[in-house]
């Protein structure tokens, strides 16, 4: 299976860092968020990989033009024009980069890789999200559920006390910091299994995906929704930016430290990230 990972949007809510890189290559410990993304995918067996492109999308070419290069030992012989490689430590990925257009929105971005699909289900999710999401799990549950897309369904924990105050009270009858559970509504937390079959709803480039296309789905009752109580982080701020990183710093980086193999063992690979 192939996922698609949506990585050409200006991030403009972290201009302190977008306006240098796309927001899929803010590193978090001296690795793009989009490496990380991929790395929940691979512990899962997926490996091959569609890139949307956009805003500053030579940064993304250029970072997997050299990966192979940087991560490998390697001997030059300039007087005889030689290379010899003689280790390397990278991933077996083939990822496929795609120019979807600077403008385009995220439907758009979708519909202008289906040519790099070959007519089957595929993952997809944003390029700015961690999560110690089991991909396994999602996909079977997709297959199970026979729906047409499902959609990680998570909850975030508010950054504020809340309560509630009808029109014409001044009295709080009921506080909570926080709130948790079921005081907090479910938001779509990417992560998506699809049927090539959902291309059909996007229109053009101007169709952004959470809007016709799934409110369409939802109305066909063709789309599911996978419950994931465990960690989600999107790195939507700089705030957001510094919390995934000390979390990594500290060694407690829940998008890997929970990172299963089927076996249900953490893999070897992952242990050496940390």
């Amino acid at each position: 299976m192939k996922a698609v990972i949506l990585a050409g949007g200006f991030g403009t809510r972290i201009s302190e860092e977008s306006g240098v890189r796309p927001k899929p290559m803010v590193e978090i410990g001296g690795k793009p968020i989009l490496w990380h993304i991929l790395k929940i995918y691979s512990v899962h067996g997926i490996n091959d990989f569609i890139i949307c492109c956009g805003y500053k999308g030579h940064i993304i070419k250029e970072f997997f033009s050299n990966y192979f290069l940087n991560n490998s030992d390697i001997t030059f012989d300039l007087s005889n024009n030689e290379m010899v490689v003689h280790k390397n430590t990278t991933e077996p990925w083939k990822i496929t980069l795609v120019n979807t257009g600077h403008k385009t929105m995220t439907g758009g971005r979708l519909k202008r890789v289906k040519e790099y699909l070959d007519n089957e289900a595929f993952c997809m999710t944003y390029g700015d999200g961690l999560s110690d999401i089991n991909i396994t799990e999602v996909i079977d549950f997709h297959k199970k559920n026979n729906s047409l897309a499902t959609l990680t369904a998570v909850q975030q924990p508010g950054r504020f006390g809340a309560f509630t105050l009808d029109k014409n009270e001044t009295k709080i009858n009921r506080f909570q910091e926080k709130p948790l559970d079921d005081d907090m509504p479910w938001i779509n937390g990417g992560f998506f299994v699809l049927e090539p079959e959902v291309l059909d709803f996007i229109e053009d480039d101007d169709t952004v995906w959470e809007r016709e296309p799934l409110e369409t789905l939802a109305k066909m009752g063709e789309l599911s929704a996978y419950r994931h109580t465990g960690f989600w982080q999107p790195m939507d701020t700089l705030r957001d930016k510094n919390l995934l990183e000390e979390l990594w710093k500290k060694g407690e980086a829940p998008w890997h430290q929970n990172a299963i193999d089927p076996n249900g063992q953490l893999t070897h690979e992952i242990q050496k990230q940390l």
